[in-house]
Formats: C-alpha cells, structure tokens, sequence
C-alpha cells in the first residue's frame, strides 16, 4: 500500500524546518522527531499521525519560532489530521 500524498507533503514540509539554520534548534530536533515518528512503518497511520501532531502542537506555540516555521508546522498538523486509519 502507498502512503498518502498528505502524509508525503507533511514530511516534505518537515524537512524545510529541520534544514533551515534560522529556526531555533529545539523545534528543528522536535522537527526531525516527527519525520521519524511519521515514516515507522511498525505503528499505524493514525498513531504515527497522532503522535507527530502532539508533538508539533507543543512547538508550535513556542515563542521563539519564526513565524514562518510556525506557519509551516501548522501547514503540517493541518495535513496530518486529514490521515485516518
């Protein structure tokens, strides 16, 4: 079974935050959790989806995010909520 176009785009997302060197490095390390929580195949899309959107929610509120990471995280959490089971 391929992975859902939204599930690609999130991590795509994702991975701008983790190489870009203007965004603080907690919320890049958060980032880079998230792509590895989102690509283990051993937990089921909902979980993996799940679990990356509580992580984000965390970060995304942080005050010391660039608003355009912050944009971006919530570009993402937006893609994740679309994925089910």
């Amino acid at each position: 079974m391929s992975e859902p176009v939204q599930l690609k785009q999130a991590i795509d997302l994702l991975k701008k935050i983790v190489e870009d060197r203007g965004v603080p490095r907690n919320i890049r390390r958060l980032a880079s959790e998230s792509i590895e929580i989102l690509t283990d195949a051993k937990m089921s899309l909902g979980l993996r989806a799940a679990n990356a959107i509580s992580k984000l929610d965390e970060v995304s509120t942080d005050p010391n995010a660039p608003l355009y990471a912050r944009t971006l995280i919530w570009q993402v959490i937006a893609l994740l909520e679309q994925l089910k089971d």
